[in-house]
């Protein structure tokens, strides 16, 4: 009998099966292993793309003055992203966007014609301006446009104190500059983090995996400026650099018997919420960075020292001639009185009101070089005379290394010695404190995340007695009060007053000599003189022209005396301090 014959739809329905059942077998098989035999490396694998570990951010402590207004916080803002490859219409979404976000529409257009999944269209956009945003991409029914909670450094009070707060490096960087960078572990905290099991759109996924190891915010600086007052010293200080004419300027006011730094001013400065175009140099706090000689103001550690020894007493008389001559070659040094060119006699009290250079050198020369180097050693000299970010040390040169001509007069009138205004404050501080430094600070106390409080507590020490001290308070108070006294435009009405002039000339590190024309004017003072509260030091770099009721602003009675008056004044009434004279 004859075989059957294969037709061509037996052939194909074979084919077909033998496929089929080649197909069955190879998915068998690949179920053998991946049920079987790779069973535990394709579980791990699938739980790491559904298993993620995340970061989760500390919450940047905050900058607060002594009445709990913030100078710096962190707030939640909004990043607008876009995903170029949903949006169907370019034109229009770079059009919205633009106006929304003050963007480029060019720029954003071309953006959103490539090929990346992830475009940031505007970062750091706050409170109503982000409901804006938000609403208007909801209205215009864009897709494609979403948002992204990110937080982001303020600083509410904008340029108020900007030198002492300082700035974070972006919106969440790392403290750069100020407070914000010598306190930046403390701020910054300790980041945490979570462990979540998400689906493939990023869901949480429910009774998945979830460990979280909390983060630790950063702890709160509690300052121990006083926003009002620095905002009267800001104030002040920024309207006599317009009349001066000076370079720049600083004001302290300073608690006298905790150390407590009011104010810490300077001028120019910046606003730390926008830096775009600032000068870095404007970053610097003059108060406590940088170093000047400050001449007739430190008189007074001449004086007191002469004073705390029974050297003199505040009625010894001195013939004080009209020049005070050094032989040196090949010239001698001839020291002079401003404004005065005749033999007079002079008491203690009279030498320091009428800030006389020669007087000052007679009681130095009493003195010695040796006790004077110790007394100005004790007031703080020559070492950084509290906590604030960028702080100088200054200079003063060892007592074995003074002269036997020069050394120990020009010492006495304010020469050969670098200071800070910080550091200056403090030498005014202790005599108005019955003696007693206190080391100046700016912050008060820390304030942990747990809300457990650290408390700054100043160094302190006896320099003078209070006996000494109490004299030199008066003397001071002849300087504005007495007649002949170069701080009479010091004087504020209702509260005695004490307090010392400056006038130096401007040394020129890169020429090496000092100017012919510039001078740093200064003028520190006490109030109330009756029961001393506070120190206010002015200082202004190179002051010029004269003012309309007499005077040229070079000098410090005449520039910075009305400085000190104005913020004296202010910063008496927001302490709620009671006038004590008529």
């Amino acid at each position: 009998m004859a075989r059957p014959r294969w037709r061509v739809p037996d052939v194909r329905l074979a084919g077909v099966g033998v496929v089929l059942v080649a197909a069955w077998v190879g998915i068998g098989v690949r179920l053998v292993d991946v049920q079987a035999l790779s069973a535990d490396e394709y579980a791990d694998r699938g739980l790491d793309q559904r298993v993620r570990q995340e970061e989760l951010l500390a919450v940047r402590g905050s900058i607060l003055d002594r009445a709990g207004r913030r100078l710096a916080t962190t707030v939640d803002a909004v990043t607008v992203v876009a995903d170029p490859t949903i949006i169907t219409d370019d034109r229009a979404a770079a059009r919205l966007l633009a106006r929304l976000v003050e963007g480029n529409t060019s720029d954003l257009r071309a953006a959103f014609a490539g090929d990346s999944r992830y475009y940031v269209v505007a970062r750091g956009i706050e409170g109503e301006d982000a409901d804006e945003v938000r609403a208007a991409v909801e209205e215009a029914q864009l897709d494609g446009v979403f948002f992204e909670t990110e937080p982001k450094r303020i600083y509410p009070a904008g340029a108020l104190a900007s030198q002492v707060v300082g700035f974070v490096g972006g919106d969440v960087g790392g403290g750069l500059e100020g407070l914000e960078h010598q306190y930046d572990d403390r701020l910054s905290g300790i980041a945490g983090s979570q462990i979540i099991e998400r689906d493939p759109f990023g869901n949480p996924i429910p009774q998945g995996q979830y460990v979280v190891d909390p983060p630790l915010d950063g702890a709160d600086l509690v300052l121990t400026i006083d926003a009002e007052i620095q905002f009267a010293a800001e104030r002040a200080l920024k309207r006599r650099l317009r009349t001066t004419k000076a370079e720049a300027g600083s004001i302290i006011v300073m608690d006298v018997t905790t150390g407590e730094l009011l104010a810490v001013a300077n001028a120019p400065t910046f606003d730390p919420n926008d830096r775009s175009g600032v000068d870095p140099a404007l970053f610097r706090d003059r108060a406590v960075a940088d170093v000047y000689e400050p001449g007739s103001t430190l008189k007074v550690v001449t004086v007191a020292a002469a004073l705390e020894e029974g050297i003199v007493e505040p009625s010894t008389l001195f013939k004080v001639p009209a020049e005070y001559v050094i032989p040196l070659q090949p010239e001698p040094k001839v020291y002079t009185d401003e404004g005065r060119s005749r033999d007079v006699d002079m008491t203690v009290g009279e030498i320091v009101a009428r800030s006389s250079n020669i007087g000052t050198i007679l009681i130095q020369q009493l003195l010695g070089n040796e006790a004077h180097h110790r007394y100005l050693e004790a007031f703080g000299l020559g070492e950084k005379a509290g906590d604030l970010p960028g702080e100088s040390a200054g200079s003063l040169e060892d007592a074995a290394d003074w002269c036997d001509t020069t050394c120990g007069p020009s010492t006495a009138i304010g020469y050969r010695v670098g200071v800070t205004p910080l550091q200056m404050a403090g030498v005014f501080a202790a005599i108005a404190n019955d003696g007693v430094w206190v080391e100046p600070h700016v912050v008060g106390k820390i304030v942990r995340a747990d809300l457990s409080t650290e408390v700054v507590e100043p160094d302190e020490r006896v320099v003078l007695s209070p006996e000494t001290a109490r004299i030199m308070q008066q003397l001071l108070r002849g300087v504005v009060e007495a007649h002949g006294g170069t701080g009479r435009l010091a004087a504020v009405a209702g509260y005695t007053v004490g307090g010392k002039t400056g006038t130096t000339e401007k040394y020129l590190p890169d020429e090496g000599a000092y100017s012919e024309t510039e001078r740093i004017a200064s003028f520190i003072g006490i109030a109330p003189i009756s029961d001393p509260r506070i120190v206010v030091v002015v200082v202004l770099d190179s002051p010029r022209g004269e003012d309309p009721n007499g005077g040229d602003y070079h000098f410090g009675g005449v520039s910075a005396a009305p400085v000190f008056a104005e913020v004296a004044e202010a910063a008496l009434h927001d302490l709620g301090i009671p006038q004590d004279a008529s």
